[in-house]
């Protein structure tokens, strides 16, 4: 069947087909075919120094924190989304997040890492941790709006900047994985953009609770950032500008 002219289309159907799982399938097709937990079965394998080794296998570790948080909270907001069509697209997120914890837990595996769920115990950062908490209680009490906030505007965000810092000096099988979640990343980021940027139309003061659900939530976000570029060695000034990535990010919604 031939994919239809998107900007024929009405807004409604327009959404109702972005968010579907056909259009989903097509997104992920080209950078998921022939591939295996994220990556092409003939990508090199790079032997990595102790101390490289050791600095990967803990943001790894915080990564897995961070795509359980987004496993559970898309999977969440499916029995509290507004309608059909966004239920559908959260229960896509739902399987890109579960695909990303995957990979992650087998480049671990790969790394020499037998038991990856003793090694994020005890290395997961406190802030995650939080992150992951707060998140839960969002969807818990049925707060719509700040929920997919800091799912898909705060903790997308998050991850896309620090996935694509991360990427630039990966190893080559760690920046194939990457660069397919990067992929997922941005889709998820425009949804929630999209559907939080409607509803501010809607309801000004929406935008206050936002705002104190980022007051809320960027102390955890900024001291996740630092300490995961510090384990990737980054300079200060590359800590610096990731930061001022994610909070541009987060800030396009226009409640800075």
């Amino acid at each position: 069947m031939a994919e239809p002219d998107l900007h024929a289309l009405a807004h409604e159907t327009f959404l109702e087909h972005v968010h579907s799982f056909e259009f989903w399938f097509g997104a992920v097709r080209g950078y998921l075919a022939g591939r295996e937990f994220g990556r092409h079965p003939d990508t090199p394998v790079e032997s990595l120094p102790d101390a490289e080794r050791e600095q990967l296998v803990t943001v790894l570790c915080n990564y897995c924190i961070g795509e359980t948080a987004a496993l559970e909270g898309a999977g969440g907001l499916i029995r509290i989304a507004p309608n059909r069509a966004t239920k559908v697209f959260l229960a896509t997120q739902t399987v890109d997040e579960g695909r990303h914890l995957e990979a992650f837990l087998h480049r671990l595996g790969e790394l020499g890492i037998a038991d990856p769920e003793a090694e994020i115990r005890v290395r997961a950062l406190p802030e995650l941790r939080a992150f992951k908490e707060r998140l839960a209680e969002l969807v818990d009490t049925g707060d719509w709006g700040a929920a997919l906030f800091a799912q898909n505007v705060i903790l997308e965000s998050m991850e896309f900047a620090s996935f694509h810092h991360h990427a630039r000096r990966a190893d080559a099988v760690t920046r194939e994985v990457l660069l397919g979640v990067i992929k997922d990343e941005r889709r998820h980021i425009g949804f929630g953009e999209n559907e939080l940027g409607r509803r501010l139309k809607r309801d000004p003061g929406l935008g206050r609770r936002l705002r104190a659900v980022r007051d809320e939530l960027d102390r955890q976000v900024l001291a996740s950032f630092d300490h995961t570029l510090r384990a990737l060695g980054s300079t200060v000034s590359e800590r610096d500008e990731l930061s001022r990535e994610y909070l541009q990010a987060v800030e396009r919604l226009g409640f800075a």
